[in-house]
């Protein structure tokens, strides 16, 4: 497999109040095509940070992110746009939906503005994305008459729609219950089954141990890694690896 992403000495650094915060420090990081890697860390530790500067929401103050073979340090913010508009894909733990727009239009407009594809190839496509997701049945609906998982599995969608290479997400089953986590997760694996990368960041040990590789993050430093294979949902083994990746994370001073 190929590397998606690159990253080379990177470092964020703020000045407030006349003080340096470096929040990022000479950050060193592979993601290959068709990984599924979680972040972790305690609060405070810039994998946030991490998650805006590889995929350039932010800009970097030193290094290098080579993305698809590309140097996003060197583009220009509309290069920048339109590289996150059609080769990445965004779920927060803030879905960030339009209220004056209803559920499919929140997910197809990226598609419109990209203006790639033909509206009625468009149009299927969202449609398939909410019978993958098991939110068809709102499709017309506003979002005030969703739940809150089903929201962020129209996120998902509108993240998908454009057919990224890379979806990032940060904290995305943060407001959610357990058990919805869980079936977000399970979506989550669908779409890396199918080829496409996902960086997480979560706080979560169920959600991070259904994920193939943990970076854990201190003090601007990704201080260690854990593999921990990809997650069969067949074998129901994710009690096992929760419990291998809470001692990996007590070992590391969690």
């Amino acid at each position: 497999m190929s590397n998606i992403l690159e990253v080379r000495n990177l470092c964020k650094t703020y000045v407030v109040n006349k003080r340096q915060n470096h929040v990022l420090k000479n950050i060193n990081l592979t993601i290959k095509e068709g990984e599924f890697v979680s972040v972790m860390g305690p609060s405070g530790s810039g994998k946030s940070t991490l998650l805006y500067n590889v995929s350039g929401m932010d800009k970097m103050t030193a290094g290098d992110v080579l993305f698809d073979g590309e140097n996003i340090g060197n583009l220009s913010e509309k290069e920048l746009s339109k590289l996150r508009l059609n080769k990445m894909g965004f779920v927060f733990q803030q879905i960030n939906l339009l209220k004056n727009l209803g559920i499919i239009d929140n997910v197809i407009m990226s598609a419109y503005m990209a203006k790639e594809r033909k509206r009625k190839d468009i149009n299927k496509h969202a449609i398939e994305l909410m019978k993958r997701t098991g939110i068809i049945e709102l499709a017309d609906h506003d979002i005030t008459q969703a739940s809150g998982g089903q929201l962020q599995r129209a996120a998902i969608c509108r993240a998908l729609i454009n057919n990224p290479k890379v979806i990032f997400g940060d904290e995305p089953t943060g407001s959610l219950n357990s058990k919805t986590a869980a079936e977000i997760m399970d979506i989550f694996n669908e779409i890396n089954e199918s080829g496409t990368t996902i960086m997480l960041v979560t706080h979560d040990i169920k959600v991070a141990s259904k994920t193939e590789r943990v970076l854990y993050m201190i003090d601007g430093k990704i201080e260690g890694e854990f593999i921990l294979g990809k997650y069969d949902k067949e074998d129901d083994d994710s009690k096992q690896r929760d419990v291998k990746l809470t001692q990996w994370l007590m070992d590391m001073g969690w």
